[in-house]
């Protein structure tokens, strides 16, 4: 993969969490914002998102109302941003955090010119809150606005180091894809990101890139079009 000039990278919350599972690992994030750190001084211009996972997973209650669960979300979204934000300021980094709706003076409200104008200027932007409506994913979020910021590609950095027939976790047999299609992605029914995310990607021809975030300056690598993981081809 070539070298991007804007990428929208997507982190999971649960691999911010670090061995404890919730909340905040300060390594962990401290070791992604030293990878995402020299890439920035070499003007690649980049986006982020992060997911909930390590405060809140509400689909999987229900004794609450899915809107409701799915605002609080949002807001554990919030929360990601903001601490990994800081820690990047911390690493030198000029940084900025978007969300769809008002959250007072803590973020600004989305704006396509405001994030163009941080680009330019070399900020790091957070996008938070993923699309500020329920029923969509933060994997429709970093589509959404992958596709409204003109970017190059999706960095999607997980858990598992990249795309594969079945789940590995369960099949010691599971094959990994080193490039795959997105309509194969759609056909297959693999595990890349959500539908609807997966049907948007198609429709506007974005590609995307899926590698471990455990692994040795996987992002790092990345953002320089180096894939040790699966590359998501927009056929």
């Amino acid at each position: 993969m070539e070298k991007a000039r804007r990428v929208l990278l997507k982190l999971s919350g649960e691999a911010l969490a670090g061995p404890a599972g919730r909340g905040f690992d300060e390594d962990t994030v401290k070791a992604v914002a030293a990878q995402v750190a020299p890439s920035v001084r070499e003007g690649i211009q980049i986006g982020i998102v992060i997911g909930g996972g390590n405060f809140w997973r509400g689909r999987q209650s229900k004794a609450i109302d899915r809107t409701k669960a799915d605002q609080i979300g949002m807001l554990a979204t919030v929360m990601n941003c903001i601490y990994v934000s800081e820690i990047f300021r911390s690493a030198g980094m000029e940084t900025e955090i978007f969300t769809p709706f008002a959250c007072g003076t803590m973020t600004k409200l989305f704006s396509k010119d405001e994030a163009n104008r941080c680009f330019r200027e070399g900020r790091v932007v957070f996008f938070a809150g993923g699309t500020g409506h329920p029923y969509f994913s933060t994997d429709t979020g970093i589509v959404l606005r992958a596709i409204e910021m003109d970017a190059d590609v999706i960095l999607l950095a997980k858990a598992v180091d990249g795309v594969y027939d079945s789940d590995p976790r369960e099949n010691p047999l599971a094959k990994k894809y080193d490039t795959v299609s997105i309509g194969e992605v759609i056909e297959k029914k693999l595990a890349v990101v959500d539908l609807t995310a997966s049907i948007m990607c198609m429709e506007h021809r974005m590609p995307m890139a899926v590698f471990g975030l455990g692994e040795k300056d996987s992002i790092g690598n990345a953002l320089k079009g180096k894939i040790t993981g699966t590359t998501v081809t927009a056929e």
